[in-house]
């Protein structure tokens, strides 16, 4: 009820629509309890006294009462549906507001096709029961009160031998509604189980006919899908059940009207018409009796909806604003790491973890809480003047992009501190923050837009120009100029369309776009031939120059360039300095070295000797 409450709080905004549906809801209902009594009229003045001359004016008159209520029905019916547009509209738009400031953590459980599921299924359900459950809740609860309270005053013992079915009828639905909630809860996370089968599956397309996986991923849909089909069957069992025994109480509530009703009539102590109206109130009881449990599947379905949808908004952020946070401006760009550790904790909300909604990996303790894995980074001291090109260099796991992740604040450190110009990155705000620093990754996003827009993504206001200078610095505007539609094509989803090379261009063109004074790239170029390398690097030296650069480097030729070689082991800083020196002295370095770059260098130059230039290795593994 608690979740249906602040639902409903969500209203408030547009009180003036919510009364004008309620006045046409109550007027629709006064004159719908008039027409028995007409026919009450008719029957025991028209037709017995032989008044063809009332008979008339009742039927113009239920003509009229008819028309009237069509049309307040009307005003009610759209009333409530614009009511339950504008509440779910604004609803939709909190909660997507909300997912563009939850933290990275959550994301590190979260299922994309879960988080869908609820911004697109749950919040439809609510819909559906703003705009006609509710209505008819209160329409079905004033024509109650209405309708008994008639009742009772024509004949108020027929009332009651009547009505005695009513208090069954009250235990049946409430004990239905207390059954069928958790049914429909376990339906909707079942349906966002199927959700995500499907968004993991058209995503990963690709992969899953590369290797021949099409019929291992359809008995996967077809175990959730089943999953599903079981739910809602269990669901209908109920339903199957009440909505025969409630219309069995709702017959005997009738066949006791006729034994006791006639009883009176022919001992003269009610009136014909008066039965037939009183029978015609006791059916305008057994509408309302009969669709509360189509109400209280409803309101159960929103219910576990708005559980699901609320437990989103909930969520607090880990990383945010602080109280008092204030704009950082522009900055030299100068950053400094003061005893920094940090460690990935488990799912930042329980209901991550319930739910089943993807852990990440993360570790829960026994008793179902989390718990925070070992650091990933400890003790990092380091200082980066500005301008200067730090390579860090490291195992898989050694922390490298967990440490460049604290400087914009994706995580904040779990001990210690980072620094910018040196104010506290978390004294400032993540907007002002995360407009001077520019990232580039090997794993390139592109929107479903046009070239010019994800260039110009950080900077929607940019002209032509100023895209297409971006575009030139980066080389790419040659081959955007050879498209179809120049910089308005519009790339596929993920930048499908695109080769590797090229969308890292275009993401660098959008970096070089923003003007960051700080840099955090991946120079992973492995994937893409040698021409487009040398391209990729000319761009990103353009990209580079005059900025605080911050690489994980893949490449013997960045290493050499970089002003500082970092390098990392198991989250720590072991050793750092030029690539000569640290090759000399460095055991861990002349291990990676060996492992990674030299084989890597080698087969550059058989590349290059294939294609007619000169390239060899000294004796120190350089380039010569």
């Amino acid at each position: 009820m608690k979740v249906l409450l602040r639902l409903l709080g969500y209203t408030r905004r547009y009180w003036v629509t919510l009364a004008a549906g309620f006045v046409s809801m109550v007027v629709g209902l006064g004159s719908s309890l008039v027409v028995p009594f007409i026919v009450q009229t008719v029957i025991d003045r028209a037709i017995a006294r032989g008044d063809v001359g009332l008979l008339g004016a009742a039927a113009g008159g239920v003509v009229a009462v008819v028309l009237f209520r069509g049309l307040f029905a009307f005003g009610e019916r759209y009333s409530m549906e614009y009511l339950a547009q504008k509440v779910i509209y604004d609803l939709r738009n909190a909660l997507y507001d909300h997912l563009q400031r939850l933290s990275f953590s959550f994301y590190d459980h979260a299922v994309t096709g879960q988080l869908m599921s609820r911004v697109t299924g749950d919040v439809e359900t609510l819909r559906r029961f703003l705009g006609f459950g509710l209505i008819n809740l209160v329409s079905n609860v004033l024509t109650l009160s209405a309708v008994l309270v008639v009742l009772f005053s024509l004949h108020w013992r027929l009332a009651l031998v009547s009505l005695v079915t009513a208090p069954p009828a009250a235990v049946i639905v409430a004990t239905f509604s207390r059954r069928v909630r958790p049914k429909y809860l376990a339906i909707q996370q079942q349906l966002a189980a199927i959700t995500t089968r499907l968004q993991e599956n058209l995503s990963g397309v690709r992969v899953v006919r590369a290797f021949a996986r099409e019929e291992d991923e359809e008995e996967r849909f077809d175990s959730e899908n089943l999953g599903y089909l079981r739910r809602h069957l269990e669901a209908v069992r109920l339903w199957a059940f009440f909505f025969p025994l409630m219309n069995f109480i709702t017959g005997a509530g009738t066949a006791l009207l006729i034994w006791y009703g006639g009883r009176e009539v022919i001992l003269g102590r009610l009136s014909l018409g008066s039965l037939v109206a009183f029978n015609s109130f006791l059916l305008m009881l057994i509408m309302p009796l009969r669709m509360l449990g189509w109400i209280v599947n409803l309101s159960q379905r929103a219910q576990a909806a708005g559980q699901r949808i609320f437990e989103i908004l909930d969520t607090e952020p880990e990383v945010k604003d602080l109280p008092g946070a204030r704009p950082l401006g522009r900055v030299r760009g100068e950053v400094v790491f003061e005893n920094v550790s940090f460690s990935y904790g488990g799912p930042p909300v329980a209901w991550l973890a319930r739910a089943g909604e993807g852990t990440g990996g993360r570790r829960t303790s026994a008793d179902g809480g989390t718990r925070r894995e070992a650091p990933v980074v400890h003790d990092i001291n380091l200082r980066v003047r500005p301008g200067e090109t730090v390579a860090l260099l490291g195992a898989t796991g050694s922390g490298k992009s967990t440490l460049v992740s604290l400087i914009p604040r994706f995580y904040d450190p779990t001990a210690g501190r980072v620094l910018i110009d040196g104010t506290d990155v978390r004294e400032v705000t993540l907007e002002s923050l995360r407009r001077q620093i520019g990232v580039v990754l090997q794993d390139t996003f592109l929107f479903s837009a046009s070239i010019r827009e994800n260039i110009a993504y950080g900077r929607p206001e940019a002209t032509l120009e100023e895209v297409r200078r971006a575009a030139r610095a980066a080389e790419i505007d040659d081959f955007i100029m050879t498209l179809p539609q120049g910089y308005d094509t519009v790339v596929g989803e993920r930048g499908v369309g695109l080769s590797g090379g090229q969308k890292q261009r275009v993401a660098i063109a959008r970096a070089l776009l923003m003007d960051p004074r700080i840099l955090i790239l991946d120079d992973s170029t492995s994937s893409v031939d040698t021409e487009t390398e040398q391209a990729i690097q000319r761009a990103l030296a353009r990209l580079m120059k005059g900025r605080t650069t911050f690489v994980i480097a893949q490449r013997l030729t960045t290493l050499r360039q970089a002003d500082r070689i970092v390098v990392l082991e198991r989250g720590r800083i072991v050793d750092e300095g030029g690539h000569d020196e640290l090759l000399a002295r460095s055991r861990i370095y002349r291990e990676i070295y060996e492992l990674q770059f030299r084989p890597q260098e080698e087969e550059r130059c058989r590349a290059w000797a294939r294609a007619g230039a000169a390239c060899g290795l000294d004796g120190t593994g350089g380039e010569r």
